[in-house]
């Protein structure tokens, strides 16, 4: 941790710390008393210094049917926005009856493999893009949840070494 001389915060994520240069204790925390960090994040999900103006984070905990998911994290996947699509699939993860839990967490970690590409991190996101193919691996029988083009997501995440501006295909096929 390195600290600004000024005001004795981590140049990096803003956290005081005391004199022997440990954090101190205070942490974000929401209203139910859980650890959460109240930084503004950029458009990728990274964060940004406090009282930087950040994008709009995707509100957590929402419950939506399985077709009201896939049109938001498409919607948010199209605005090359994949980290907030990962937010959007990881509620989906949360709340799914315990048969699709897989096909859920494979989704986001397929949102998050996008992220890292976007952020230019080639190994991470080819590691999270291989773990999402195996993960939608046993959802690929036709037919597919939800007209989900899972043939179609594996391919290009086991065929694809994204750059920095991936365009994966569409999460649903075109008969959704």
């Amino acid at each position: 941790m390195r600290e600004r001389p000024d005001d004795g915060a981590c140049e990096h994520c803003g956290a005081r710390c005391d004199d022997t240069g440990e954090p101190e204790p205070d942490r974000d925390r929401d209203a139910d008393g859980r650890a959460r960090n109240a930084r503004p994040r950029d458009g990728l999900g990274r964060p940004l210094p406090y009282g930087t103006e950040g994008v709009a984070r995707q509100p957590e905990g929402v419950r939506r049917t399985p077709d009201e998911t896939l049109a938001e994290a498409q919607r948010l996947l199209d605005a090359g926005m994949p980290f907030h699509a990962h937010e959007v699939l990881e509620d989906a993860w949360k709340t799914a009856p315990p048969g699709e839990r897989g096909l859920w967490r494979a989704l986001a970690q397929f949102a998050v493999g996008l992220t890292h590409a976007a952020r230019g991190n080639a190994k991470g996101a080819a590691a999270l893009l291989s773990r999402a193919a195996d993960g939608l691996a046993p959802y690929a029988a036709p037919p597919t949840p939800y007209g989900i083009d899972v043939p179609g997501l594996i391919a290009w995440a086991r065929s694809t070494a994204p750059g920095p501006d991936p365009v994966p295909p569409a999460l649903r096929g075109p008969a959704r």
